[in-house]
């Protein structure tokens, strides 16, 4: 059986664009310019439940840590809360498979069923006790499962031949939600503070919003409010089915994975005018990055301009010193996610806050050192055969 995940990871994958990086970008900024100016550490409010202490948030990283059933392993209980204790306002789980259908790689977090629970369980607790906030990211593979691993076809919103999927029928993207729904209240019986439902990079819900291959001809396909309806019946149903102080967040792909910015930026909206959302996650690569269609401006600059109401936004990519963090916030994020920078360090939120001037170290960097940072085994060798000039 495969124990290889995809090569890009929900954090900062080595898969690196091109791009300008904008002239105003901090490295310049004044001697005199206040660190905490876009307010990194002001606790950020939540529509449910408690603040989160500051505005950094840990990436949901790939890791390959956990057990083959999906139980929580040691050495990925650890890398999560060394997180929490090196000061991040909000502490994310690698993405957790949904469903057995939805297993995309060796070594992946499950919440598909009460099995999945007492590691769950252990790690929220833990989490809870470094001050930080614990949220799981939900997770279905679709067509990028690995039905060497789940033993089940895979699922699609289309039929796809090169990946062996044939279309979901109604019903089964209507079990799907229920999977989805399902898990977000696994994650609060665990005593978790919310879930983040992955959106993002081409997995399954993801993959409905491909407008170049989402041609289906019931309500979960077509125009783009019918590519966005399993989303939504999701967002709906977790929302209903979970109790007035569970967070609940959004992970999207700006563009990209048959997505286009004008897409992407109507999704964004929709999401954070239903008043559904405690937060949406902008992964941008590289936050710096300008569309690919050659539209005006930085990404960040297309998204951080959307009327948000209550729902706070942050944006991923590449943030990996206390100065890229305060360009974003100064750029309208309202909090920031950190991968690479929380891999190098697990106090990156700590050094962040506490010197204007911190930077990540240089890169590669030894074994010895990551393992000091909580980096478990399976990680480091996913690392080192995966990320570019990461692991010595």
């Amino acid at each position: 059986m495969s124990t290889s995940p995809p090569a890009a990871s929900d954090g900062q994958p080595q898969h690196h664009h091109p791009h300008d990086r904008p002239d105003d970008r901090p490295d310049d900024r004044p001697d005199d310019w206040p660190h905490d100016w876009p307010g990194l550490s002001e606790p950020l409010p939540q529509p449910h439940g408690e603040p989160w202490r500051n505005r950094f948030a840990l990436a949901p990283l790939t890791n390959t840590q956990s057990h083959p059933d999906g139980t929580l392993s040691d050495d990925e209980r650890r890398w999560l809360v060394a997180r929490g204790t090196g000061g991040f306002g909000l502490v994310m789980t690698a993405a957790a498979y949904v469903a057995p259908a939805g297993q995309a790689w060796g070594g992946q977090l499950g919440i598909a069923s009460d099995d999945h629970l007492p590691g769950l369980a252990r790690l929220a607790e833990e989490l809870r006790a470094t001050g930080t906030t614990s949220s799981v990211q939900l997770h279905h593979g679709g067509r990028r499962s690995d039905p060497r691993l789940s033993g089940r076809p895979n699922q699609c919103p289309w039929d796809d031949p090169e990946k062996d999927a044939v279309a979901m029928t109604t019903g089964e993207v209507e079990a799907m939600v229920e999977d989805f729904v399902a898990a977000a209240v696994r994650a609060e019986r665990a005593g978790f503070d919310g879930v983040q439902l992955h959106g993002a990079h081409g997995y399954l819900l993801g993959q409905f919003l491909d407008a170049r291959h989402n041609d289906r001809t019931d309500r979960y396909g077509g125009d783009l409010e019918g590519r966005m309806r399993p989303l939504l019946e999701v967002v709906q149903g977790v929302r209903a089915a979970t109790g007035p102080g569970f967070q609940l967040g959004v992970r999207l792909t700006p563009e990209g994975n048959g997505i286009s910015l004008q897409e992407g930026v109507e999704t964004a909206r929709r999401l954070l005018d239903s008043d559904l959302l405690d937060h949406l996650d902008m992964s941008l690569w590289d936050v710096t990055m300008r569309p690919r269609t050659g539209a005006d401006g930085l990404l960040i600059e297309h998204f951080a301009r959307l009327p948000r109401r209550r729902t706070a936004l942050g944006v991923a990519g590449g943030v990996t010193s206390a100065a890229d963090a305060a360009w974003c916030r100064g750029q309208g994020a309202d909090f920031v996610t950190v991968g690479t920078g929380a891999i190098l360090h697990h106090d990156f939120a700590a050094r962040a806050l506490g010197d204007p001037d911190f930077r990540v170290r240089e890169r590669p960097v030894s074994r010895e050192e990551l393992r000091a940072e909580s980096v478990g085994e399976a990680f480091l060798d996913y690392l080192a055969a995966g990320w570019d000039d990461l692991v010595a």
